[in-house]
């Protein structure tokens, strides 16, 4: 277990010191003691050199200190779809995974985040119910050009659209035209577009006999819509200059156009999700619509691709694209993909999802944690998140690598029991989590909202 132990001295104190015989810091892994005062880490030293502290924790051996991870694409919901998730029950989720940074998406909430006075209604929705620390997206839909800058002023982390129909009627999506105007203002401010990125003419062309058969979910979404689409969006990027990161990529046959977009300078980053490095198509059983996700989960083969995509860099970071619902809407009564809500539950279990399928493929902890928080963080400016660095939040946490748990649904903090990784062992147990230089657990409800600086 983790030991605290105070600190009596008539000498003058720092509040906290931890000190871990493995820490995971920008450089590597390696014997540390953070010295914490207030909110911030003020120091990084050696075990050996701790200065005296009002209270020590010491991170017991085989255990291994990890800063606080950031998971910057999750669906709350809240207002308007509380019953599907809530500000409550995801930042518990998030807090019970090790996740201490939440960028909260602009649906689907109702209404939806694309003006100043929806902002102003998720802002205050969101008070007294926060684990861990929140930010907030803004979103880019028919219309709302004007509203972009004001958004951006008020701090939300940057614009979600879509390119293809977002699921929810209330939220239109962008044609290409539509995503080059919004380019346009964001290059203007700085701010950056996150895109879902599948195009609508392949989808509408695509065979739509759905039914209980994954596969023929498959069918309907295929590589070729999330190809065309990130190739409309680099396109986009090049003629305006804006950033732009695409969200949830499922089809490693984009991994070349976004690896060449990069070598040419353009300002473009990418992400992939918990499923698709752990899931894959041939494994998923027709009817099991807790599957059902767009993009879709693919192929082994693509898997194994996605995974070598995020080594080499190609794909950045890792967030979980949280997007849960009520138990009926996924229609298990007929397990008809067709008529099933698209959404994977798994803010508490992206982080230990990554780890256990990394090890496949050599993943280290200084990758996870640089994927889950260092480069969410400064892909989106979160300030003072993502690192055990001076001058940072003190968000850390205490996690048992090896240790092994099956996941039960119904143990889960996320409001609905239901998950495609029911019944799957994964590695990697949080046992301490400490938010801004304060342990908390799931009664603390110590978070706070979070606006861009």
């Amino acid at each position: 277990m983790v030991t605290t132990a105070p600190t009596s001295s008539t000498e003058p104190a720092h509040d906290l010191v931890v000190t871990a015989n493995r820490a995971v810091l920008p450089d590597g892994i390696r014997p540390a003691a953070v010295v914490i005062d207030g909110e911030r880490i003020t120091a990084v030293v050696d075990p050996g050199a701790a200065p005296i502290a009002r209270e020590r924790i010491e991170v017991p051996d085989g255990h291994v200190l990890m800063p606080g991870l950031v998971d910057s694409h999750v669906h709350i919901n809240e207002p308007g779809r509380t019953q599907w998730e809530g500000y409550e029950t995801a930042t518990r989720a998030g807090l019970a995974g090790g996740i201490t940074t939440i960028l909260d998406m602009p649906l689907n909430s109702s209404p939806p985040t694309v003006s100043v006075e929806s902002l102003k209604l998720k802002e205050e929705a969101a008070r007294g119910k926060l684990s861990v620390d929140v930010g907030l997206w803004g979103g880019a839909v028919p219309g709302n050009t004007a509203d972009l800058a004001p958004l951006w002023e008020r701090g939300v982390f940057g614009f979600k659209c879509f390119t293809a129909h977002s699921g929810i009627d209330e939220y239109g999506f962008l044609g290409y035209d539509g995503v080059r105007e919004a380019l346009a203002e964001l290059a203007r401010i700085d701010a950056p577009l996150i895109v879902h990125a599948e195009d609508p003419g392949v989808l509408a062309s695509a065979p739509q006999e759905v039914g209980r058969e994954y596969a023929g979910y498959l069918r309907s979404r295929p590589d070729a819509a999330e190809t065309a689409a990130i190739s409309a969006v680099i396109d986009a990027a090049r003629a305006t200059g804006a950033r732009v990161h695409i969200l949830h990529l499922a089809s490693a046959q984009a991994l070349p156009l976004i690896r060449a977009a990069k070598e040419e300078g353009l300002r473009i980053t990418a992400e992939t999700c918990p499923h698709y490095l752990t899931f894959a198509a041939e494994q998923i059983p027709d009817g099991a619509t807790e599957y059902k996700c767009a993009p879709p989960i693919r192929s082994e083969a693509n898997r194994r691709e996605l995974w070598a995509g995020l080594l080499d860099g190609t794909i950045d970071q890792v967030a979980s694209d949280h997007s849960p619902c009520t138990i009926d809407l996924k229609r298990q009564d007929t397990g008809d993909f067709s008529q099933a809500w698209g959404g994977v539950a798994s803010v508490q279990l992206g982080p230990a999802a990554v780890w256990s399928a990394g090890a496949e493929f050599g993943a280290t902890l200084s990758d996870l944690a640089r994927w889950y928080g260092r480069a969410p963080a400064a892909t989106f400016s979160i300030p003072g998140k993502g690192e055990i660095a001076v001058g940072n939040d003190a968000d850390l946490i205490v996690l048992d690598p090896e240790a092994a748990f099956t996941v039960d649904v119904t143990a889960l903090e996320h409001r609905n029991p239901i998950s495609p990784y029911q019944g799957r062992e994964l590695r990697g147990v949080v046992h301490r989590t400490i938010l801004r230089g304060r342990s908390v657990d799931r009664d603390s409800k110590a978070g706070r909202l979070l606006r861009r600086r």
